[in-house]
C-alpha cells in the first residue's frame, strides 16, 4: 500500500548560481521541482511510501523527473509520459534578501495535460492520504478536473484528502483562486494553508478565525503555517487551537519548498499516530530544514537527521 499519494506538475527547475536579477544570470543549477513531489519525496525520506501522479514528456527533462523520483523511493507506477508535448522548465534568480523572481515555461506542457483519465481508483482507495494543492487545478480545464475527481474518488473510499492552497499569483487571479480553492476545499478533510493564503480563503487574519471558517466547509482538521511564529491548528469540535513555535534557523539559504518540507512531516506524523501537537512538532523542524540549502527537495531531511533535533517546548 501507498500510504501518501500526490498529484501535480514536477518541472526541471534551474537556479542561478550568481546572487542578482536574473537577466544577469550567466550559470544555473539544475534541480526538479514540484510541491507535490516535493511532498511526496518528503515522506519517502522520513521513512513511509509515498507515490506521485502526473505528466511528463518523451524528452531527457521528463526522465531526469522520473529518475529523481524513483531514486527517492517514490512510486511513479501512475506517471505519464506524454509523447506530444514537453517537460516544463522554470528559472530561479539567487537572493540574499527580499523576493525571488521565477520565470515559467509551463504553458502546454505535459504536466498541464494531467486528466481525469490518468487516475486509477483502486490506487487511490488503498492510500491513507491523498494530498492535493491549489497549483493543479490553476494549470488547466483538465488538470481542474483531475483535482476534483481524485478528491472525490479518494474520499468515496476514505482517503483522507489534504490540500494545501499553494497560491501562485502568476497562475490565476485571487478572486478565481477563492472560488475553485473553496469549492475543493469542500472535498476535503484537511486544509494545509499559510497564513496570507487563509486570509485570501476567509478574509480573515486572525488564524483562528480563519481556521473556524475553513472547517465550517467541511474539513476536520486546519493547520496553518505561520512563517517564523511556527504554525497553529484546530480541530473540528476544538474549544481551542494548538500552537507550535518555529524552530530557529540560523541562514536561510532558500525559503521555497518549506511549507512542501512541513505538509510532509506533519502528514508523517499523522500515519505515526502522533498527537496533534507533536505532529506540529515535527512538521516544524522539516521545515526549518528545507530551508537551509539552494534546491526545493535538497534539504529535505532523512529521519535520521530530523530526530537529532531537540522537539522544541509545544503549547495548546
Amino acid at each position: 500500500m501507498t500510504q501518501v499519494i500526490t498529484l501535480g506538475e514536477t518541472m526541471a527547475l534551474f537556479v542561478a548560481q550568481e546572487p542578482g536579477p536574473l537577466r544577469e544570470a550567466t550559470t544555473f543549477r539544475r534541480h526538479i521541482a514540484g510541491a507535490e513531489s516535493n511532498v511526496a519525496i518528503g515522506v519517502a525520506r522520513l521513512g513511509h511510501t509515498a507515490g506521485w501522479i502526473g505528466c511528463v514528456g518523451d524528452d531527457e527533462l521528463g526522465r531526469a523527473v522520473l529518475f529523481r523520483l524513483r531514486g527517492e523511493g517514490v512510486d511513479v507506477s501512475h506517471a505519464r509520459i506524454d509523447r506530444e508535448a514537453a517537460t516544463g522548465v522554470f528559472f530561479r534568480e539567487r537572493r540574499e534578501s527580499g523576493p525571488l523572481e521565477v520565470v515559467y515555461y509551463r504553458r502546454g506542457s505535459a504536466g498541464s495535460r494531467l486528466a481525469p483519465t490518468d487516475l486509477d481508483e483502486s490506487y487511490l482507495a488503498r492510500a491513507r492520504f491523498l494530498h492535493l494543492t491549489g497549483i493543479t487545478p490553476a494549470l488547466s480545464p483538465s488538470c481542474r478536473e483531475a483535482a476534483f475527481r481524485a478528491a472525490e474518488l479518494a474520499r468515496a473510499h476514505g482517503v483522507t484528502v489534504v490540500l494545501d492552497p499553494n497560491f501562485r499569483r502568476k497562475l490565476w487571479s485571487a478572486d478565481e483562486a477563492r472560488a475553485t480553492l473553496r469549492d475543493l476545499a469542500r472535498r476535503c478533510d484537511i486544509m494545509m494553508p499559510g497564513i496570507d493564503e487563509a486570509e485570501l480563503l476567509t478574509g480573515h487574519t486572525d488564524p483562528e478565525q480563519a481556521a473556524r471558517d475553513l472547517l465550517a466547509l467541511g474539513a476536520t482538521l486546519v493547520v496553518i503555517k505561520l512563517g517564523a511564529r511556527g504554525s497553529v491548528a484546530l480541530q473540528a469540535g476544538d474549544a481551542a487551537p494548538t500552537f507550535a513555535p518555529a524552530i530557529p534557523v540560523a541562514r536561510v539559504v532558500d525559503p521555497v519548498g518549506a511549507g512542501d518540507a512541513f505538509a510532509a512531516g506533519f502528514l508523517v506524523g499523522r500515519l505515526e499516530n502522533l498527537d496533534l501537537a507533536d505532529a506540529l512538532a515535527l512538521a516544524n523542524r522539516c521545515g526549518a530544514f528545507a530551508i537551509t540549502t539552494s534546491g526545493d527537495v535538497e534539504a529535505l531531511p532523512l529521519r535520521s537527521e530530523i530526530d537529532l533535533v531537540p522537539t522544541s517546548d509545544v503549547r495548546r
